[in-house]
């Protein structure tokens, strides 16, 4: 079984997080997770190629934001709201917030 390295909430660099969500899709990737408990890739975003999707949840991942873990054939993705919280306070909430005024 394969497992993906997940930074530590103390590895977690404000420069890298907000790298993660300066890019459009990793932003609306993260307020999809937002929205859910876990989603697997393919529930993610249907819309881009997979190896574009798998570019960007690792992006995401190595910054800290979502977490990957396998079970079974599927990959299920979440987004880390506590981690980010405790190392961040009121960040993630701040800019996912800004994010649905602008839908």
């Amino acid at each position: 079984m394969s497992s993906f390295p997940h930074p530590t909430p103390d590895e977690f660099a404000l420069p890298q997080v907000l790298y993660a969500l300066g890019d459009p899709t990793r932003l609306a990737i993260v307020s999809k997770l937002a929205e859910c408990e876990g989603l697997s890739c393919g529930d993610v975003c249907c819309t881009i190629p997979r190896s574009t999707l798998t570019h960007h949840l690792k992006i995401l991942r190595e910054a800290g934001l979502v977490s990957t873990e396998k079970q079974g054939q599927t990959h299920i993705n979440s987004l880390r709201k506590t981690d980010l919280e405790h190392r961040f306070p009121g960040l993630l909430s701040t800019i996912l917030h800004q994010t649905t005024q602008l839908r």
